[in-house]
């Protein structure tokens, strides 16, 4: 028998549940996968509350990336055999033991993560790519400003910014989280509640203000944003867990600026040329031990609410695994 979470209404995480079902029969191009770890990010939440932009027919499970290992091939499938290690990219369905896939969902494992490293690896990487190379396109020497550093996309953002050549100013919520940032790549660290971002910004820069802004905070935080940037900056708009912020279309023309939205799998699934190149840099830099996520958490399946919990709560430093026995 199979586990898997089921969402079988919207809601909160607690409305899920933890439910067994037997192994289905591949079709000819599948491939079946047992799943050692999934990754949590914020719209696997969401989704499941009903407040996300893509919005599966219920009942669906959850979870949009996992690692685990090739069990089965079915007779058409090409370029994947039994035993690879690999991650496996969804749209949601990946919290469960077994998955059943096609072979184009599936990536190999960089040698040098763990199951719940690659579990968490390609969907906040990604987003951060595509935001500073696709979109921003960050050069070296400018300045970054990175909004929620201590999640698991902001510290991708980091990573990466610092990789490009940016200086980079990190925001977050508690010293911990900074200090997880700092060793991420940093340059810069501000804590929200002891001064107002804004005039650190302004500080640190000597007046210019920030070239390049990630933001997956939004409400506030984007609106604050647009008062600490320099000519011809680029608001990236990354989510919005602290609300919709409003652009001001004054402060954006005295500025020269561009507010640009990220959406890094629909960007794939219009252009997927772009993921390809997107996927190889990051396995690339993965291999070479250029980045590689934080995983602050790892539970069990069966306490996959309490994983959703340290996401809405903001617990969470990098990313959170729930781990297969």
């Amino acid at each position: 028998m199979v586990r898997a979470v089921v969402c079988r209404a919207l809601g909160a995480p607690e409305t899920l549940r933890l439910e067994e079902f037997p192994s289905r029969a591949l079709e000819p191009d599948e491939v079946r996968i047992a799943i050692r770890a999934a990754g949590l990010n914020f719209p696997d939440v969401l989704m499941a509350a009903g407040e996300y932009q893509l919005k599966p027919e219920l009942p669906f499970t959850p979870g949009m990336e996992a690692a685990g290992d090739v069990t089965e091939v079915g007779a058409e499938a090409r370029g994947v055999a039994v035993g690879d290690k690999v991650i496996a990219k969804m749209r949601h369905g990946a919290f469960t033991d077994e998955a059943v896939v096609r072979p184009s969902q599936l990536t190999p494992m960089p040698s040098t993560f763990d199951y719940a490293e690659a579990a968490t690896y390609l969907a906040g990487h990604g987003t951060a790519y595509h935001a500073l190379i696709d979109r921003g396109r960050v050069e070296p020497g400018e300045v970054l400003l990175v909004h929620g550093a201590g999640g698991g996309v902001g510290l991708a953002a980091v990573e990466i910014g610092k990789m490009l050549g940016a200086t980079v100013i990190a925001t977050a919520s508690s010293d911990e989280k900074l200090a997880i940032a700092e060793t991420r790549g940093a340059d810069h660290l501000i804590r929200y509640d002891r001064e107002p971002f804004r005039d650190a910004v302004k500080r640190i820069t000597d007046g210019r203000g920030a070239d390049v802004v990630f933001d997956p905070v939004g409400g506030e935080v984007f609106e604050n944003s647009m008062r600490c940037i320099a000519w011809g900056a680029r608001l990236l708009v990354i989510g919005f867990t602290g609300g919709i912020g409003l652009a001001k279309t004054n402060l954006l023309l005295m500025k020269g600026a561009s507010v640009l939205g990220v959406r890094a799998g629909e960007a794939v699934r219009k252009n997927p040329a772009l993921g390809e190149v997107r996927l190889k840099a990051l396995l690339a830099w993965a291999e070479e031990g250029k980045l590689r996520p934080n995983v602050s958490h790892r539970l069990p399946l069966q306490d996959y609410a309490k994983a959703m919990r340290l996401l809405l709560d903001r617990k969470a430093i990098g990313r959170v695994a729930l781990v297969m026995d």
